[in-house]
């Protein structure tokens, strides 16, 4: 495999990140993840605008977009495949062993690897844990996931592919790699993003797209919604048929149904929306 480190090309299997990377000792960091069909990356200009006020957010120096997008068409040409995770991954480089940042340049990644499609619908638990939407990262896609891999863990065990996060206030926040919709009488909502959950990209172009509405959720809602949905960009939007162990009959539901058709109509039209 071929990836793009310290500007360049370069084998995954050579290429080295320092050990004093600020990335890998405190987590400072950011990251995207991005859907790759046949070698083109869809959504690329909603990323790098989100990866960008991650950045400013944390801090760090906002990233050269244009070797951003110069790394991503290269990794994309160097590996071919039908569907790709692709990963940019930007750091605080290399820094003193603390919290402080050092005086390098910030590290840039981008890889990709093959993902297979997901299935239309997924089971999901949720967590005594909570997301705090008054903290520095609120809204960062940030490389600190550690409380993300427990709460997978945990769902795992479980039988489920995703966790789901209330709040510190009560309320439905996200998934650990996802953002949540409910049906209500019909309507679709989604926590807005004052609860803490990541401005996903998915999300955003749902709510576009289906009119979907931004409502504050107790997070209680999930034990009475008539369908509960999931989005992110590998998952596109797809369906949850159990929730807690909980089945949900009929899932996909007939609004998820078609919030589906549309994504993948809408996505389908346009790489880039």
């Amino acid at each position: 495999m071929t990836i793009w480190y310290d500007g360049a090309l370069r084998d995954a299997d050579s290429a080295r990140v320092s050990v004093f990377d600020h990335g890998l000792t405190v987590g400072d960091g950011v990251f995207e993840t991005l859907k790759a069909v046949d070698g083109r990356a869809f959504a690329m200009t909603r990323h790098l605008a989100r990866l960008a006020a991650s950045t400013r957010l944390l801090g760090l120096p906002e990233p050269d977009t244009d070797e951003v997008r110069r790394a991503c068409a290269a990794v994309l040409e160097a590996n071919r495949m039908p569907l790709g995770r692709l990963r940019i991954t930007y750091t605080g480089g290399i820094s003193p062993l603390g919290s402080d940042r050092g005086t390098t340049r910030p590290t840039l990644v981008v890889a990709v690897a093959e993902t297979p499609h997901r299935p239309a619908t997924t089971a999901a638990v949720t967590v005594p844990w909570t997301r705090n939407e008054r903290g520095a990262l609120a809204g960062a896609k940030s490389t600190s996931y550690a409380e993300n891999v427990v709460a997978l863990a945990h769902a795992h065990k479980r039988g489920a592919t995703e966790a789901l996060f209330g709040n510190t206030v009560g309320a439905l926040c996200e998934g650990t790699g996802s953002n949540v919709f409910v049906v209500l009488d019909g309507q679709l909502h989604t926590p807005p993003l004052s609860s803490g959950c990541l401005p996903g990209i998915t999300r955003a172009l749902l709510v576009e797209w289906t009119g979907a509405r931004e409502t504050d959720l107790p997070f209680d809602v999930l034990d009475r919604a008539e369908e509960i949905l999931l989005t992110s960009s590998l998952r596109d939007v797809q369906g949850v048929h159990a929730l807690d162990g909980r089945q949900l009959p009929g899932a996909p539901g007939p609004v998820t149904a078609k919030a589906m058709r549309i994504f993948a109509e809408r996505s389908a039209a346009d790489i880039d929306p």
